[in-house]
């Protein structure tokens, strides 16, 4: 009876207890469009206890339950809202933010420096497409990875390459997310512009070490692109027109506040005046066609509320490069894209308990034809992905916020495929491999605030992969933490595990679109990477941020060349494979000013980069074991943003940009087979020295932008000027060594002339002189 008692004493007391606590929780969201905000906040004023919207807008705040409870709602950019609660029940409320200001005139960050200070996440770049668009671009197209070229810790491969190296990660180290959906070449016109319409864009993150737990499958970053939803409250669209191509973006309500459709296409137009003039030519013998090259990409997204608690999304990319060249005797076809579908479901369980629920498709291919008269040969590659994850996102209460799930991605590899013979069928020849294999993870992370001052976001992943019966698994550890030592300055530092299970065969150190991906298997092992990461950061005003940060990486298992490799119509390509291990180790510093008439930031990295001890597979040593620098390693890179608003409608930027040089590698002489005189052409073998032993000049530029905006009666317009590389600054894009030759006499005096080396000279070739361009965008 006594115990009877005391448990149901127990029990009202819990009860009791647990009445004193009140979790509001629902969205946040645009007054003007109805688009869900990512880190927009939500704070008690009077005890100071706050969330963020996650990545789908949901958030949830559990305060002491009372009357007259005053609550801020707030995102950069936008008009707060106050409201004043009692708080009795759970309650769920739905909040949308009106644009007090002009965003067109000023930078929208994804979070302010409050928060970005509180937060134990490190080593992130956030970017708006707003940003992106005031600055200059080359040949007027905006480009989102371009812009992050721009911040530091992030470098492009050469001269107006939009890949990314992070950290000392090669290309294929990048996990690049549209919509959760894999991009395995985000690249157009041969890595000049990536795939991503920043008409079509809502928000880019960009993770650089300290990953969050529901990363995983790259080593050195994660680039984390969302589509708009599209506009939930009116019919509108946008667009653009510039030298090379045209866009247009439509969106609006399938039913008004319920479900919105967003639809952005774009399309560069080279192709038909290269086809007009190949067509006014025709007659012409001696007139050489000019070959055809087009791209062009579209993205869709529809979202539907079922009720309350379930929203589901769909969208999709479609892109493609097509490259084609024919004439009478010769026809040659190249193209190459990407495929990407996603369906969500949204769930919430209660003002706690939030999923997500995501089935993504992705396929990358290209395919090259050539026929020539009597022969033809088709050769191509393709990786395509089916997805399936659950996350799990549960906000404990106000110093535990808890996320979880599990996630399966089969992949489908086409590896070199080659098809080749005459056209009368009597000779064939076929070559290529086919591969699948099944990439499992499953994740936990629990972001504590142990005090005011200290925080840790703790987590672990466990994946694995396994192909033909070959099973690798990795665990991979993450924590991050934060300790403010005022309102001002606070220390930040993270340690994380990675590990890669798929590789791209590539011996470029740009991404070309011939570049294969090849799964592990029981040769090819997965790559490693394990980085730690320390640094501060200091809001110096209300206006500008200081940050600092120190990392050093380890790296297992990179995957190489042996020498003389053979890479096309290989049934054998892991024979050709070297492994070895590397590290990378720097500082980035960056200086951030986000509001007033002139806005910007600066960012400097300094990075060292190694690779070494490569083995083949029967056992030789590349080099001898030696470490050499990637192809990729730059010592010093600088970037100088500045965008000044010089009136309401006129505004004008500039971007300056230094980098030591790329690495290069290239013969240091030649050597003569015996029975050679020295004439020329010559039976001459170049000697290449250890890898990667040559660095071009540094490389710099600066462009400059004017924007002029207009109010015509229909909506918004503006009209974009710009000069790319102002000052002509002839950059490398690579050195190659070209022979000189003298003719000599025969010292008998007697029969013909000849040709003899006398030495051989460094060329730089250079792709970008001053290129100004015009855009002229639009919105109604």
């Amino acid at each position: 009876m006594r115990f009877s008692l005391l448990a149901l004493f127990l029990v009202l007391l819990y009860a009791a207890s647990a009445q004193t606590q009140v979790t509001i929780s629902g969205t946040i969201s645009e007054a003007e469009s109805g688009e869900t905000l990512i880190g927009a906040t939500v704070r008690a004023l009077e005890s100071g206890e706050g969330a963020l919207t996650n990545t789908y807008g949901f958030y949830s705040l559990t305060l002491p339950a009372g009357s007259g409870v005053p609550l801020e709602f707030s995102y950069v950019g936008f008009q707060p809202v106050q409201i004043t609660l009692n708080l009795k029940n759970d309650t769920v409320i739905d909040i949308e933010l009106a644009s007090g200001l002009d965003l067109q005139e000023v930078v929208v960050q994804a979070n302010s420096f409050r928060e970005q200070l509180s937060d134990p996440q490190m080593s992130v770049e956030s970017l708006s497409p707003r940003q992106a668009k005031l600055l200059p671009a080359l040949l007027g197209e905006v480009d989102i990875i371009k812009t992050l070229q721009l911040k530091p810790g992030i470098s492009s491969g050469s001269e107006g390459s939009s890949g990314l190296f992070v950290r000392g990660g090669g290309p294929d180290q990048n996990l690049i997310l549209l919509d959760e959906a894999i991009v395995y070449n985000a690249n157009h016109l041969f890595g000049f512009f990536s795939t991503f319409n920043s008409d079509a864009i809502k928000d880019v993150k960009v993770y650089k070490g300290g990953f969050p737990a529901q990363y995983g499958g790259r080593l050195s970053s994660v680039i984390d692109v969302k589509l708009r939803e599209g506009n939930r409250k009116d019919f509108s669209g946008s667009g653009g027109i510039g030298l090379i191509s045209s866009r247009l973006t439509l969106e609006g309500p399938l039913k008004k506040d319920k479900s919105s459709f967003m639809v952005s296409g774009r399309r560069t137009y080279v192709d038909l005046i290269t086809s007009g003039i190949n067509r006014a030519n025709a007659d012409n013998p001696d007139f050489d066609p000019i070959p055809d090259y087009y791209f062009y990409d579209l993205n869709a997204k529809v979202n539907v509320d079922l009720g309350e608690n379930d929203r589901i999304f769909l969208s999709g990319y479609f892109g493609r490069d097509v490259f084609a060249f024919d004439n009478e005797t010769f026809n040659f076809n190249f193209d190459w894209g990407n495929a990407t579908g996603t369906a969500r479901w949204n769930h919430t369980f209660n003002s706690k308990l939030f999923s997500n629920t995501t089935l993504t498709l992705s396929d990358y291919q290209y395919n090259i034809s050539n026929q020539l008269t009597g022969f033809s040969f088709n050769l191509g590659s393709s990786i395509t992905d089916a997805s399936l994850k659950t996350d799990f996102y549960y906000a404990a209460d106000n110093t535990h916020t808890l996320r979880f799930g599990i996630s399966s991605i089969y992949h489908s590899f086409e590896v070199g495929r080659l098809k080749a013979g005459s056209t009368d069928g009597q000779v064939q020849f076929s070559a290529g491999q086919d591969f699948d294999g099944t990439e499992l993870g499953i994740y936990f992370s629990d972001d504590i605030d142990f005090s005011d001052r200290f925080r840790v976001q703790t987590g672990f992943r466990l994946s694995g992969f396994t192909n033909d019966g070959d099973v690798s698994f990795g665990l991979e550890p993450r924590l991050a933490g934060r300790y403010t030592m005022n309102q001002r300055i606070s220390l930040k530092a993270s340690y994380a595990r990675m590990f890669q299970y798929i590789h791209l065969v590539s011996n470029s150190n740009i991404a070309l679109p011939t570049d294969i991906w090849y799964p592990s298997t029981a040769n090819v092992k997965p790559q490693r990477s394990d980085q730690v990461a320390a640094g501060w950061a200091w809001q110096i005003n209300p206006n500008l941020l200081f940050t600092n940060e120190f990392y050093y990486k380890w790296l297992e298992n990179q995957i190489d060349f042996k020498d003389f490799a053979e890479l096309f119509a290989n049934d054998n390509l892991e024979e050709e494979f070297a492994f070895g291990n590397g590290n990378a180790y720097g500082m980035e510093v960056g200086l951030e000013k986000t509001e007033g008439r002139l806005t910007g930031w600066l960012g400097y990295t300094l990075a060292f980069i190694r690779r070494g001890n490569f083995r083949s597979l029967d056992g030789t040593l590349i080099d001898n074991g030696a470490f050499f620098p990637p192809r990729y390693d730059r010592r010093h890179d600088l970037s100088v943003v500045g965008i000044y608003q010089i009136t309401k409608r006129i505004s004008a930027s500039a971007a300056f940009v230094f980098g030591s040089g790329d690495i290069s590698w290239l013969p240091t002489g030649r050597f003569f087979l015996q029975d050679s005189p020295g004439r020329f052409p010559f039976p001459a073998v170049p000697d290449y020295p250890s890898r990667n032993n040559f660095r071009l000049p540094p490389y710099h530029r600066l462009d400059l932008s004017i924007v002029f905006r207009f109010d015509p009666s229909w909506g918004e317009s503006d009209l974009t000027v710009s000069i790319y590389n102002i000052y002509n600054r002839r950059n490398p894009y690579f050195v190659y060594l070209e022979p000189t030759v003298e003719e000599v006499q025969p010292l008998t005096g007697e029969g013909p002339s000849f040709e003899v080396l006398t030495g051989i000279s460094p060329k730089q070739v250079s792709l970008f002189p001053a290129i100004p361009s015009l855009t002229y965008n639009f919105k109604f």
